[in-house]
């Protein structure tokens, strides 16, 4: 007969591990390090042509999963008008959608959560279906391979490189946006400078091919990037901004020469960004995870790298990329330090103990499990995820509203 304190499901409780060490994070005091993903659902409403709006089903999605003294994280939000690629996907730039991502934030705070909005611009990763007809912009002209969402050829209708003006204007519409963020009663943001958008395909050597400021070298294609984090710092204080980078990165056919090098060169700009400016928080993606490959695909892919020129070959040796070197750098300037890819039940305690991050991004797993935290506390079973419904579905709440909190079996 198992103990009285023995979870019903057999799974161990890990309550008592680090995950559940409490962190103070800027203005928040948090009580566990389990963070809910920027998870792109595809549910919002569109109101009128570029402007989609969070409803009712947002609303109780995010609510769903709020919990005491955790962290959320929305799905990717147009900074303006045209700058998402996707339908569905929500902007803060109307007064509708400030509006109604304040019942979003009232619904998190009243279970005791914070949230951070993640903002974005999806660049050549946006059709001109999308972008009311206009060429999308990028870093320089070159098209990501295969159809955009709309099933128009990337290849015929590539993106045109951004002038420096309209780069000065991106940067002032991140900032701009922070505001209404705040506005909206979110904690803070997060920019999205991963997974091959727009400021992803300026720091990526196989994408930038400028010969400005803003292309060449590691610096310079950095330079849009670190713009955006100060003035967004500026905008609503450092103690509210983070951002996230992937330099592992193969999703939309960015992939750099040599990820580790320039992103460490990234790293140390960031940590030595004055104090007024320097964000809380990087959050990375850890070198395993792939939206296309699986893990063993994608650790296979990464180890062929060869040199610093980037030339690949056969993998000889087993990779050696991965995340410590950038928390190390971070550390030095008191950035904290948020990692994602493929964390589960029995890895992501271990990387909080080992020091190796602040925080751990739960994305699927957090899906079909809206009490997740509960259930990784106790050792309950976790309910499997319905992949069929992560971007939209009919009817929308399937696969995103329907998944019930822990019910003990009689």
């Amino acid at each position: 007969m198992p103990k009285a304190d023995s979870p019903p499901s057999g799974f161990k409780p890990l309550k008592d591990t680090a995950l559940f060490s409490p962190l103070k994070l800027g203005r928040l005091s948090l009580q566990h390090r389990i963070v809910h993903a920027p998870l792109t659902r595809m549910r919002a409403t569109k109101e009128s042509e570029g402007i989609t709006v969070p409803n009712d089903l947002i609303v109780e999605y995010y609510s769903q999963r709020a919990n005491n003294g955790g962290l959320l994280l929305t799905e990717a939000t147009d900074i303006c008008k045209f700058a998402s690629g996707y339908p569905g996907c929500p902007g803060i730039f109307s007064p509708s959608q400030i509006a109604a991502w304040k019942k979003v934030t009232d619904a998190v705070h009243a279970k005791g959560g914070a949230i951070f909005c993640q903002i974005w611009h999806t660049g050549r990763a946006s059709p001109a279906s999308f972008r009311g007809g206009a060429q999308p912009w990028s870093s320089s002209d070159l098209p990501m391979n295969g159809n955009y969402f709309d099933g128009t050829s990337c290849s015929e209708f590539p993106p045109r490189p951004m002038t420096v003006e309209e780069i000065q204007e991106t940067v002032k519409e991140f900032g701009a946006a922070a505001k209404r963020a705040v506005e909206a009663g979110f904690d803070g943001v997060e920019i999205h400078g991963a997974n091959g958008y727009l400021l992803d395909q300026f720091l990526h050597d196989n994408v930038n091919k400028r010969t400005d400021s803003y292309g060449g070298s590691i610096e310079n294609r950095s330079r849009f990037p670190l713009e955006v984090i100060q003035e967004t710092c500026k905008a609503i204080g450092p103690d509210r901004v983070g951002i996230r980078l992937s330099p592992y990165n193969y999703f939309q056919d960015t992939k750099d020469s040599n990820p580790t090098k320039n992103w460490e060169v990234l790293c140390e700009k960031i940590a030595t960004l004055p104090k007024e400016v320097r964000p809380l928080y990087v959050h990375m993606v850890e070198p395993r995870f792939d939206e296309v490959l699986d893990e063993q695909a994608k650790l296979d892919a990464l180890s062929a790298y060869i040199s610093a020129d980037g030339v690949e070959a056969e993998a000889t040796r087993p990779t050696k990329h991965g995340l410590s070197s950038f928390r190390s750098i971070l550390k030095k300037g008191d950035v904290k330090f948020i990692a994602a890819g493929g964390f589960d039940r029995d890895n992501a305690a271990p990387k909080v103990e080992a020091d190796d991050a602040d925080l751990i991004i739960f994305g699927r797993p957090f899906i079909s499990n809206p009490d997740l935290p509960k259930r990784l506390a106790e050792g309950l079973e976790l309910s499997p995820y319905d992949r069929s419904t992560f971007y939209g579905a009919d009817p929308p709440q399937k696969g995103y509203t329907d998944y019930p909190a822990y019910a003990a079996k009689a």
